[in-house]
């Protein structure tokens, strides 16, 4: 842009400085904004709340304070934005009374709080054990009218938990629920450890069950170091690990990849005697598919039958979804065919699954007899299918037929999302009159 003389706009140059903010690239931040300071383009306040938080990334807390008063010397006002970035900074160091000095200053200044902002101190107070303070904090919270976030309520529910006080703990918890605010993973992995604390505590011996609800908890939400402490807990004391127990270790280990220690712990198992279940042969497929290991993704659907496990069809879109990521959409295909003789009814994750795989490789002929065949099954076509196809459209340069299929999802009351519309942009050839139509 500037090699050709066009200026470039201060929004322009805001979201490249995100962009490397987000990607931590804060050297390359910093030249951009040299530049911007070179081609005298006005700073936003956008522009200051992104430069603070790369400050506030590199440690830089005092620099990050001054660029605050910088911007009002400059008659820039700080927003909530400005407030809620410097706060966090601050508290990631565990410089938790400068940052309540922070938010004394901006709530002096007129600036209008959030519940983040709340949240955010709330948080670091707990973690330097000023409980009191925090709960205080709440209060006043709750008096401006402000609503807590699932995660401030979990912050304080487990600090009650820590301190054995399961009656605040759940109190906390029905008050989320009065205020209809969803109970999260965490909040209920918090609780039910608390529970298993306090039966420990009065000699009650946990069973298997209580803990492959624990472990399963602390999987579904990526606490993988928790559930493997309680796994070996488990063994400390005898209690043998039931089917369900094996089942969210190998779900853990294949989201983080490690999939050689997915398929030796499936060895063990096989090896003690436990006969795996769909669930368990589910959760090591997808995490096979989801690394590209496709060859031992399909050989344990083999196994499957030979230790007559039956899959279903959460079992056959994965590997349907795997194969067509490679590109194997023939075979996908089969698979598809194969689910119908074993009288497995094909859902419209299956189809899309196709259509999607089709429209990739630019194969519409293929893509629409497997939306006509979605059809005749009773399936109505999804925001994926549309956009799926619309991709395929426009990676063929076939922008009218897209266009056309626009016209069609909106008449079935489906939006079209931002993926739909860059599909389009990037397939027509008028794109200031697709533009100027945008409205209509």
């Amino acid at each position: 842009m500037t090699s050709g003389n066009v200026m470039p706009k201060t929004r322009t140059c805001n979201e490249l400085l995100s962009l490397f903010s987000k990607l931590n690239r804060t050297e390359r931040a910093w030249v951009l904004y040299a530049g911007m300071f070179r081609l005298k383009i006005e700073s936003s306040v956008c522009t200051f709340n992104i430069m603070i938080n790369v400050l506030c990334k590199e440690g830089k807390l005092k620099m990050a304070k001054e660029f605050l008063g910088f911007m009002e010397i400059l008659g820039i006002k700080p927003t909530v934005v400005t407030c809620n970035t410097i706060i966090h900074g601050f508290c990631l160091r565990g410089r938790v009374g400068q940052a309540q000095m922070i938010f004394s200053a901006m709530k002096g200044r007129g600036v209008q709080l959030d519940s983040y902002t709340y949240g955010l101190l709330i948080s670091g107070m707990c973690k330097e054990r000023r409980f009191d303070e925090a709960s205080g904090l709440f209060d006043k919270m709750l008096k401006t009218g402000l609503l807590p976030s699932a995660v401030t309520y979990n912050t304080l529910i487990d600090r009650y938990c820590n301190n054995g006080d399961l009656n605040r703990a759940f109190g906390y918890r029905d008050e989320m629920v009065m205020k209809g605010i969803m109970p999260t993973v965490s909040t209920y992995n918090l609780l039910i450890h608390e529970l298993f604390m306090f039966m420990e505590g009065r000699g009650m011996v946990p069973e298997a069950i209580t803990y492959n609800i624990l472990i399963n908890g602390y999987c579904r939400s990526e606490n993988a170091k928790k559930a493997f402490i309680l796994r070996d807990e488990m063994l400390i004391k005898g209690i043998e690990p039931t089917k369900e127990t094996y089942t969210s270790r190998i779900y853990v280990l294949s989201k983080r990849k490690r999939m050689n220690e997915a398929d030796d712990l499936f060895e063990r198992i096989l090896c003690e005697g436990v006969l795996p279940d769909l669930v368990m042969f589910n959760a090591l497929i997808d995490g096979h598919c989801a690394n590209g290991n496709m060859e031992r993704a399909l050989s344990l659907l083999r196994e499957m039958d030979k230790m007559k496990v039956h899959p279903d069809e959460v079992t056959y879109n994965t590997l349907m979804q795997g194969l067509c990521r490679e590109g194997k959409v023939e075979e996908a295909r089969e698979l598809l065919d194969e689910m119908k003789r074993r009288g497995i009814k094909p859902d419209y994750i299956s189809y899309n699954t196709l259509i999607s795989g089709h429209s990739k490789r630019g194969d519409m002929n293929d893509a629409f007899k497997v939306r006509e065949e979605m059809l005749s099954r009773g399936f109505n076509p999804t925001l994926l299918t549309y956009n799926a196809l619309i991709k395929g459209l426009c990676k063929n340069q076939e922008g009218d037929l897209a266009q056309e299929l626009l016209r069609e999802m909106v008449s079935r009351g489906i939006t079209p999302d931002d993926s739909t519309y860059y599909s389009l942009i990037e397939g027509i050839e008028n794109v200031d009159e697709f533009l100027r139509k945008g409205d209509s």
